[in-house]
């Protein structure tokens, strides 16, 4: 394995990604986190060390115990990581009054390992603020451009390597290459980073954690909870209940498919919960977007926790986080208020629930746990699910939240759906759906003035969720779909596509 210490960078995710490319397992921690005995006993093949944020001379700077140089592991400094490393081992390090920020060419100037193969030059990626002005001794530089002398440096005898660039993006055209030959000829790792080894190993380990203890879950349908429920219930059969909670604001037909899928198909031991009435009643008059999010997450824990509560001797909670949740709950300077999020919930289900988790996707990004649904014979429809928010519909129905709209606007989803996936698109966008808008407008509709509502069509592409680009449809999709709408939902006269990306705006309107 390969332990990613991470030092703030905006790309430690993306480094995580392209070494799980190979199929080498790695880990991504915080510096307070990767404490000497923690990588001792986690036994690393090779460390990296990110980028980040920050000027090694600033206060606060991100920093770990410079005895990680004296465990005899390779180590691949990244920008800041780099830096850190110079600087630690007795370099220098000169503060710049100018960024470089962008596309650069690279002139290799010494072989070196991680370089092997490549010719020079090569483009990459810049993103620094400091430069080194004089390497540690046992260094030598290997690779500059016009801006930074020591662009690339290496101290092969101690298997230490440092690149100013980021090779984890792709304008580094040879990024990849870079890491796979420190993977693999520094780092001596092997390619055993599989799905059908991750299926095993997880399995083995839910048995090992939970016994024969009972585990409740949060089932939505969606990818995650869906995969993480198949997972335990390969590892601990009927011990494990799912509650499904149908709040009402689910898509067509979108209870009775799931319990023919979920049920039927995947034998899951779930309870189906009808609480619809109970969140409408509750919505009712409510517009204001917040308070529809709070109240639909405060009935949501309620109905669980009652429900929870009749499995009788379940000691176990589980739930579909995924890895990039654990990373963002970490803190890279060490101090509560830089991290970024809390993970341990199910819509935020209270500490003083007294069960213990299990987790099972928690090392998993979103495209591994996609192929680990894929590896347990998971359905395809289930597996490539697009991601649906926990509040539903009723953050896609703006203003005030009825029985008409939300059929309405379930109309019009459908059809965005099905023409989506009979064009081949699916797949390749990351949401597809449809938003009812407050507002009404003028239309004629045979020979006839009309006075109805506008639907706003939503397609975005993305990797992660958290940037996103509008997704550039076909015409004549765009076309079909908007006049099987008009013409097929009652009370619909307009429609609109939406063209903003994220940032600016958010994926979901509300």
């Amino acid at each position: 394995m390969i332990l990613i210490i991470d030092f703030g960078s905006q790309f430690n995710q993306l480094i995580a990604r392209r070494v799980r490319e190979f199929n080498v397992y790695c880990q991504v921690d915080a510096p307070n986190v990767a404490t000497l005995d923690y990588i001792k006993e986690l036994k690393p093949e090779g460390i990296i060390l990110s980028g980040g944020p920050c000027s090694i001379y600033d206060e606060n700077s991100p920093q770990v115990d410079s005895a990680i140089f004296d465990l005899g592991i390779p180590v691949l400094g990244i920008c800041y990581g780099m830096q850190f490393m110079v600087s630690t081992l007795g370099g220098e390090v000169k503060r710049s009054d100018k960024r470089e920020y962008g596309f650069a060419e690279l002139a290799i100037k010494e072989p070196c390992r991680i370089f092997e193969g490549i010719e020079s030059p090569t483009q990459c990626w810049m993103s620094h603020g400091d430069s080194i002005s004089k390497l540690p001794e046992g260094f030598m530089p290997t690779g500059t451009t016009d801006n930074t002398p020591f662009a690339a440096a290496a101290d092969p005898a101690r298997k230490f390597y440092g690149l100013q660039f980021h090779p984890e993006v792709e304008h580094s055209l040879k990024g990849r290459e870079m890491l796979s030959n420190f993977l693999f000829d520094v780092c001596g790792c092997q390619r055993t980073w599989t799905m059908e080894n991750v299926v095993k190993s997880s399995i083995e380990e839910i048995k090992t954690t939970v016994g024969d203890k009972k585990v409740i879950l949060g089932l939505s349908g969606g990818v995650d909870s869906t995969v993480a429920a198949v997972l335990i219930h390969k590892a601990i059969g009927r011990n494990l209940t799912c509650i499904f909670v149908d709040n009402g604001l689910m898509r067509l037909n979108e209870r009775e498919k799931l319990e023919e899928s979920l049920t039927d198909k995947l034998d899951l031991n779930i309870k189906f919960v009808d609480a619809s009435e109970r969140f409408l009643t509750a919505l009712d008059g409510v517009s204001d977007p917040e308070q529809k999010r709070k109240l639909i997450g405060n009935i949501f824990i309620d109905v669980f926790e009652d429900e929870a509560a009749k499995v009788e001797g379940a000691e176990f909670l589980g739930q579909g986080t995924l890895y990039p949740d654990v990373i963002e709950s970490q803190s890279v300077f060490g101090g509560a208020s830089d991290v970024i999020k809390s993970h341990h919930n199910v819509g935020g289900l209270p500490e003083d629930m007294k069960l213990k988790l299990v987790e099972p996707l928690k090392y998993l990004f979103k495209d591994e746990v996609r192929a680990l649904g894929e590896e347990m014979g998971i359905p395809d429809d289930l597996v490539w699910r697009q991601p649906f928010p926990g509040p539903g519909l009723g953050i896609r129905v703006l203003g005030e939240i009825t029985k008409r709209r939300l059929d309405i606007l379930r109309e019009a989803d459908a059809i965005i759906v099905e023409e989506i996936k009979k064009a081949g698109f699916y797949k390749k966008v990351w949401q597809s759906f449809a938003v009812l808008l407050p507002i009404k407008s003028v239309g004629v509709m045979g020979d006839q003035r009309t006075y109805d509502y506008t639907v706003a069509m939503r397609a975005v592409t993305s990797k992660d969720a958290m940037t996103a680009d509008w997704a550039r449809l076909p015409h004549d999709l765009l076309a079909r779909i908007s006049n099987r709408v008009i013409n097929e939902v009652n009370g619909v006269n307009r429609m609109v596509y939406d063209i903003t990306s994220k940032p600016p705006g958010t994926i979901e309107w509300e």
